[in-house]
C-alpha cells in the first residue's frame, strides 16, 4: 500500500485575524509596495533577515528609511549575479533554519521547480529550528506556480494621510484561505489591518 507522508503543518505568522503566513513555506508578493510588505513582515519577527537582490539591481534599501519600521542592523544584504544564483542562495539560507525570514527580490517569476525546492528547504530549516519564511518579491502581476500564498500591496489613495502610511493589502490566493482585502495602515509605527469595506 502506498503511504503519502506530508510534512507537519507549520505554525503561521499572524499579522491580523484571517491574515497569516504559514511558516516553512514560500509566499509571493507583488504590487508597487511589495518591499513595504516584506519590511512589515520582518518587523513582526525576531532575529536577522536575509534580503537577496540581483547584482544588477539599481535600487537598494536605505537604512535611514527603514528605522521607523525595522532596525536596519537586523538586515543581512546579499546580491547574486543570476536568477538561479539568487534562488540557490535563498534555498541554502532556508535550509539552515538560522534566519526566520528570507526575502528575495526577483527580476521575473520563478518556475515551479525552484519554488518547490524553496518549500523543501524551508521544511528542512524547520527541523533545524524555528520554521523560516520565504517572501518572493515579484514584479508585475506575479503568478509563480506552487507558492503557498499570493499577496499584493498597493498604496491607498492619499496614502500618507493622518501622519500614517495607508495601503490596500490583497490576498490573491492561498492554499488554505480564500481571497480577501484589507486596509493596512501604520499608525505610530505599528501595523493595523482591517477588512476592506
Amino acid at each position: 500500500m502506498l503511504q503519502i507522508r506530508h510534512a507537519p503543518v507549520a505554525d503561521a505568522l499572524v499579522l491580523a485575524p484571517a491574515v497569516a503566513l504559514p511558516r516553512g513555506r514560500a509566499h509571493e508578493v507583488t504590487g508597487p509596495a511589495r518591499i513595504a510588505f516584506a519590511l512589515l513582515v520582518a518587523a513582526r519577527l525576531d532575529g536577522p533577515v536575509l534580503w537577496l537582490q540581483p547584482a544588477w539591481a539599481a535600487e537598494r534599501l536605505m537604512g535611514d528609511g527603514l528605522c521607523g519600521i525595522l532596525d536596519p542592523g537586523r538586515l543581512v544584504l546579499g546580491r547574486a549575479p543570476t536568477l538561479p544564483a539568487l534562488l540557490r542562495a535563498a534555498e541554502e539560507a532556508l535550509r539552515t533554519g538560522i534566519v526566520p525570514l528570507v526575502v528575495v527580490e526577483l527580476p521575473s517569476v520563478p518556475a515551479l521547480t525552484p519554488v518547490r525546492r524553496l518549500h523543501l528547504a524551508a521544511e528542512a530549516g524547520a527541523r533545524a529550528g524555528a520554521a523560516p519564511l520565504a517572501l518572493l518579491l515579484v514584479p508585475g502581476e506575479g503568478g509563480a506556480p506552487g507558492v503557498e500564498s499570493r499577496w499584493r500591496l498597493d498604496p491607498a489613495p492619499g496614502w500618507a494621510r493622518d501622519d500614517a502610511a495607508h495601503w490596500r493589502l490583497t490576498r490573491l490566493g492561498a492554499r488554505m484561505a480564500p481571497p480577501g482585502s484589507w486596509e493596512a495602515s501604520l499608525p505610530g509605527g505599528r501595523l493595523r489591518l482591517e477588512p476592506a469595506g
